[in-house]
C-alpha cells in the first residue's frame, strides 16, 4: 500500500513532468499562455492522479466525476493532463495550437477525448458546474464537479450569481477551486478590480472556503480528500499560487500572461525546469 509521502513524492514527480511538458509543447506552437499554465499545474495534477474518477479508455463513462477548466486560456495545462493521463498521445501533444490540430487555444469538448466542456469566455465555468451538480443531485448520483476558475475571472457577474445558486441549492457535490495567483491579462487584479476580502466574499455566498497554499502538494490532496467540507454546502479552495512557478523570469510576472515562449527565454525555461526534476 503506497504511503502519504510516497503518494507527495510521485505527485511532485508527476507535475514536473508536465512542466516540461508544457513548455515544450509553447515552445513548439510558438504562442499560448505559460504564466497561468504554470501556476495551476500543481492543483490540476492532484487533481487528475488523486481524486478525479475518469476513465481514459472511456472518456464517456457516465460515472466519471466531472472536471471543468473554466479559464480555458490555460488549455496546455489541462492537455499535459490528459496526455499523462492517457487520453491523448505526446504527438497530439506538441501539436498544440498548430493548424488541423485538435488542440485549440481553448479546450473543445468535441474534439478532445477527456474535455468535459468547451471553455475560453471567462466567467462562465462555474455556471456549468452548477448545472452539472444540480442534475446529479436530481438523480441522486454520487459523481462530483470541480471547478478550477483564474482570480481575475471572478470579477465577471456571472461567478457571483452561480455562488449564489450553489448554496441556495445546497450543492455540496460542488467543489470550485481558484487560482489565486493575482494577475490577469492587464496586470495584478488588486490594481484592476479588488478582490479581497476574498475569502470572505465566497463565506457571504453561503460557501464553505478554505485558503491553502497551490503549490504545496501534501495541502492540496489533504483539501481535496477532506471533500465535501460541509454537508449541504459548496465547497471552495482559494489556492495561494504564484503565476509562472518554476521559470525565475516568468514568476509573478504579468507579462508572461499570454506571451510566446521563444529564442533566449525557451533555453532558460528549458534548463531552468530540468533543475526541478
Amino acid at each position: 500500500m503506497i504511503t502519504k509521502n510516497e503518494e507527495i513524492k510521485e505527485l511532485n514527480r508527476i507535475s514536473s513532468k508536465a512542466r516540461g511538458l508544457i513548455a515544450e509543447a509553447l515552445i513548439c506552437a510558438g504562442c499560448g499562455h505559460p504564466g497561468g499554465a504554470f501556476s495551476c499545474i500543481d492543483l490540476m495534477t492532484a487533481l487528475y492522479f488523486a481524486i478525479l474518477k475518469v476513465n481514459p479508455e472511456n472518456p464517456a463513462w457516465e460515472g466519471r466525476d466531472r472536471f471543468i477548466l473554466s479559464k480555458g486560456h490555460s488549455s496546455v495545462a489541462l492537455y499535459t493532463i490528459l496526455h499523462l493521463k492517457g487520453f491523448i498521445d505526446e504527438k497530439t501533444l506538441m501539436g498544440f495550437r498548430k493548424n488541423s490540430s485538435m488542440l485549440c487555444g481553448h479546450p473543445d469538448m468535441y474534439k478532445v477525448p477527456g474535455v468535459e466542456i468547451s471553455t475560453g469566455s471567462l466567467g462562465h465555468g462555474l455556471s456549468v458546474g452548477v448545472g452539472l451538480a444540480t442534475a446529479f443531485k436530481m438523480d441522486r448520483s454520487k459523481q462530483r464537479v470541480f471547478v478550477l476558475m483564474g482570480d481575475g475571472e471572478t470579477q465577471e457577474g456571472s461567478v457571483w450569481e452561480a455562488a449564489m445558486s450553489a448554496a441556495h441549492y445546497r450543492l455540496d457535490n460542488l467543489v470550485g477551486i481558484i487560482d489565486r495567483n493575482k494577475i490577469q491579462i492587464d496586470g495584478f487584479t488588486e490594481e484592476i478590480m479588488a478582490l479581497e476580502p476574498y475569502k470572505d466574499k465566497w463565506m457571504a455566498f453561503g460557501w464553505f472556503v478554505l485558503e491553502i497554499n497551490g503549490h504545496s502538494m501534501s495541502q492540496i490532496v489533504s483539501a481535496l480528500k477532506k471533500l465535501p467540507f460541509k454537508k449541504g454546502k459548496p465547497s471552495m479552495i482559494i489556492a495561494e499560487t504564484i503565476k509562472g512557478k518554476g521559470i525565475s523570469f516568468m514568476e509573478n510576472n504579468p507579462d508572461w500572461h499570454g506571451r510566446a515562449l521563444k529564442d533566449e527565454y525557451a533555453d532558460i525555461a528549458r534548463l531552468e525546469l530540468r533543475k526541478l526534476k
